[in-house]
């Protein structure tokens, strides 16, 4: 791609002339931000926007497993694991996690994410057999007690056929479907809804020592591939959700110059999600060491995050990030 155009988002029910919507919702632009590998940045109208590229960011997203996305949603976290960073070993048997997968429903969660293998830096692989073992019976016992999306957050196509089969709705892979190559042909052949997320390497190895040409346009051209590849199996670009990954290979300055420019990713014609909750990042600039106590900073860059339009925020503290929503949305 030769130019990439970042919405200018701004918010408000008197929109001037000119103002066309972001993705169907109520957040609108007048202008955007020209990129480039070639030229400098430059800012330019709307009206300029090529009508291809303008008809991305302009048009509503459809319903992603039956969840509209003209509004935000809360993706609750709850990792089957003994070594996730902030919650392993915390949901050590289905019956604690399903009644925290319940509670977290209570508190506004519309999406579940289920996860039975750690993707934390340095994080080591988990057979296939042992990630089924963490994940289908709590899936199972979930979808008896509530009608909430399920999310399987896994790499591996067994892993995700035995989701699916348990009553899973969408699946979350953090390879960006490039791990398992059976992985994408199983949901293009099921009609799963998929988020594909970036990561530069692996969870073993990936914070060794990132680099980028221009982490915004290298991540941005690496899910544009994805997207793609995913059409091309026969899965509808509506029924794709795009995550740039932050913390997954990234230093800090390569997470900063996603959250600034993450409107950019409106280009690609899919919802956004954000997963930022308890990360590094929020820890290095909150200046907080405890992964517990990282609530504030990470409700403070999800809320920079939806008035960008991001979609879906991936988060531990539901009923913190639920509450910080209702005020943001009622203050707007």
């Amino acid at each position: 791609m030769t130019d990439y155009f970042r919405p200018l988002v701004q918010h408000g029910v008197n929109r001037p002339a000119g103002a066309v919507p972001l993705a169907g919702q109520s957040l609108w632009f007048t202008h955007v931000e020209r990129l480039s590998r070639l030229d400098r940045p430059q800012i330019i109208a709307a009206r300029d926007v090529p009508q291809d590229a303008l008809n991305r960011l302009t048009r509503p997203r459809a319903d992603i497993a039956g969840l509209s996305m003209v509004r935000p949603h809360i993706m609750g976290i709850l990792n089957a694991t003994p070594d996730s960073f902030s919650d392993g070993g915390v949901h050590n048997s289905v019956q604690t996690a399903q009644s925290a997968a319940e509670h977290m429903v209570s508190q506004d969660a519309t999406i579940l994410d289920i996860g039975g293998e750690s993707t934390r830096p340095g994080a080591t692989f988990v057979h296939e057999d042992e990630e089924i073992a963490r994940t289908r019976p709590l899936i199972e016992a979930i979808k008896t007690r509530t009608d909430a999306l399920v999310s399987i957050d896994t790499r591996k196509s067994a892993v995700a056929k035995a989701a699916w089969e348990a009553g899973a709705g969408l699946i979350n892979d953090v390879s960006g479907f490039t791990f398992d190559p059976e992985l994408a042909p199983y949901c293009a052949e099921v009609g799963a809804p998929v988020c594909v997320m970036h990561m530069q390497g692996d969870p073993a190895t990936m914070q060794d020592d990132p680099t980028y040409e221009d982490v915004l346009l290298d991540v941005f051209d690496f899910l544009e591939g994805q997207v793609a590849y995913l059409e091309k199996l026969g899965l509808n670009r509506d029924q794709i959700v795009v995550d740039p990954g932050i913390g997954f290979g990234k230093t800090e300055a390569h997470n900063l110059a996603l959250l600034q420019g993450i409107s950019l990713f409106h280009g690609l014609g899919c919802p956004i999600l954000l997963g930022v909750s308890r990360k590094g990042i929020i820890g290095q600039i909150g200046k907080e060491p405890r992964k517990d106590a990282r609530a504030p900073g990470s409700i403070a860059v999800g809320l920079a995050g939806l008035s960008q339009g991001v979609q879906i925020l991936r988060v531990h503290d539901v009923a913190e990030t639920a509450q910080a929503l209702r005020l943001w949305a009622a203050v707007r």
